[in-house]
């Protein structure tokens, strides 16, 4: 059953009138701004196409149709499945894991679930093939319509992650990371290994054979080759793949092959794309880019989206990797993502495609919306924390109305949480809600969530018996009360949260009249670096009552 036909019945059996002590929200608002200031001419687009916790973007062309999917890891809804039919405008069209029954990521921390999914097409069907760390390992999912409903999974028989398919004819075969043939010799020591899938019964068949073995030169040590890609043009077969971690050493490799199965040789010019040669004091930086999948247009053109990471300070970014796009030239029959010493450009010269539509929603440069929870239910933007096993919210009279969850930092479980993806930066986020806490531990407000042990919740709480305004940050797993003001109510509340690169500040507002909760927090304790993982922040109504 869809997770929205679920909230539909939920809404039904519970009724729209509120339960006593239930938190409604009634609106929820976000402006970002980019701190890099990029003016983007006629023609251009601007990088990064899809800004914050969008990382892993695997693109695939059907027609003149192009459609993308991200990792999600433990987000619910999730892998976002996005459609366009430029490169550069992208809208969601639907979330490729939306149901309770075909994963659970109950007890998962927020480094597993699912990562890197690769999306393909072949004889009137969509493939995403994908791991579900701790949760499952491979699987594949189908569905007619891109935008959903995708199957249940058909788990896959072999170790290892960052599996993906390739086509020739009929014929299908998957390529992904696994331990080497031979002992690892060192940490981070892996191989890329394939074997034919029989897509007409979901099994696999035939031997595995290892392609690669470490990465470009063993001799190096060369650390976590992952992500591989299979294709062909002209005489050979290309192996694409994310080398040396997904950190500031990150890159992509590039080995060929006159044989599917190899042997496989690494281009002299490795890596095809990186930014760890360029000086780290730079202004404006994007790091860590790797996991690029390349697509052909129908004009013959290349392209590569890859992931990225902009940072506000050192290494610290809170917004997580994102989504970038650049072209691709080719040299001695060898593809080129970007030049050795050449910065990623954040405006560039557009495919040559029709024009596409602006999305309803903006995913990059700088931008604003509203959220009234007037409708029946919400866009697939919006995101939790796990799977649950029943409905935590629903829509009714205007409002978001949040039920009861497990405790954020306490319980491996599901939080009533519903938020977006912080997208900057420089942004200011808000909600306004009614709630009167009953118990001692009764909150509600807003969240920023970067893992269960790194958030921040500002919002009306219970403290000696009384209601407060209060703003609680935990790091590192120890939770603490920051500020706190008495609270009367019974009239709505705003709440606000502002970051200015690497300083963050909380508010809330009662009768029009704003009063700063605190000011001048350190915010690397929601950056990936400080909490650890592969996720970015989101940020949402969240409440906790008995």
């Amino acid at each position: 059953m869809a997770w929205k036909s679920m909230l539909a019945l939920s809404a039904l059996a519970i009724g729209t009138a509120a339960l006593a002590g239930e938190p409604h929200f009634e609106r929820f608002t976000y402006s970002g701004q980019s701190q890099e200031r990029v003016a983007v001419g006629p023609g251009e687009y601007r990088n990064p196409i899809l800004s914050g916790y969008y990382p892993d973007p695997l693109v695939v062309r059907v027609g003149e149709d192009y459609y993308l999917a991200n990792s999600s890891f433990i987000s619910f809804p999730g892998i976002p499945v996005w459609h366009s039919r430029d490169l550069v405008h992208w809208r969601q069209i639907g979330n490729a894991i939306d149901r309770p029954t075909q994963l659970s990521f109950l007890d998962r921390t927020t480094a597993t679930g699912v990562f890197a999914p690769d999306i393909s097409y072949h004889d009137g069907l969509f493939y995403i093939v994908n791991t579900c760390v701790d949760c499952g390992g491979n699987f594949v999912i189908t569905a007619k319509d891109p935008a959903g409903p995708w199957s249940d999974p058909i788990w896959l028989p072999f170790d290892g992650i960052d599996p993906s398919i390739y086509w020739e004819g009929d014929r299908a075969y998957i390529v992904n990371n696994r331990m080497p043939a031979q002992p690892a010799r060192y940490n981070g020591h892996r191989a890329i290994w394939v074997q034919e899938f029989d897509w007409r019964t979901g099994t696999m068949r035939g031997e595995s054979t290892e392609l690669v073995d470490g990465g470009t030169d063993l001799a190096k040590k060369p650390i976590w080759v992952e992500g591989p890609h299979l294709f062909r043009r002209g005489d050979y077969y290309y192996l694409m793949a994310a080398e040396g971690g997904t950190e500031v050493n990150h890159s992509e490799v590039i080995f060929r092959a006159k044989s599917l199965r190899g042997p496989f040789t690494p281009w002299a010019g490795n890596p095809i794309l990186t930014q760890r040669d360029l000086d780290p004091a730079r202004p404006d930086p994007v790091t860590s880019t790797g996991h690029a999948k390349l697509v052909q247009t129908q004009n013959g053109e290349w392209w590569a989206t890859f992931l990225g990471v902009r940072p506000y300070a050192g290494n610290s970014f809170n917004i997580g990797r994102e989504t970038f796009l650049l072209p691709v030239t080719w040299q001695d029959d060898w593809p080129v993502i970007l030049p050795h010493g050449k910065r990623v450009p954040f405006a560039v010269a557009a495919p040559r495609l029709p024009a596409g539509h602006a999305p309803d929603a903006p995913t990059t440069g700088d931008f604003s919306y509203q959220e009234d929870f007037d409708g029946s239910t919400l866009g697939p933007a919006w995101t939790g924390i796990r799977i649950p096993r029943q409905p935590f919210w629903r829509l009714a009279g205007g409002d978001l109305i949040l039920g009861r969850g497990a405790k954020l930092g306490v319980q491996l479980g599901t939080p009533s949480f519903i938020g977006r993806r912080q997208q900057h930066h420089v942004v200011t986020v808000s909600t306004t809600l009614r709630f009167t806490p009953e118990h001692e531990e009764d909150r509600a407000g807003l969240a920023a969530y970067q893992s269960d042990r790194n958030y921040a919740f500002v919002g009306i709480a219970r403290e000696a018996g009384t209601p407060v305004v209060a703003l609680y940050i935990s790091q590192g797993g120890t939770e603490r009360l920051v500020a706190s003001r008495p609270h009367h109510g019974p009239a709505p509340l705003t709440l606000t949260m502002r970051q200015n690169g690497g300083t963050l500040s909380f508010a809330y507002s009662e009768n029009g009249q704003e009063t700063v909760l605190a000011s001048g927090i350190d915010a690397r304790f929601l950056s990936t670096e400080a909490a650890g993982g592969f996720v970015g922040t989101i940020i949402g109504p969240y409440a906790f009552y008995d």
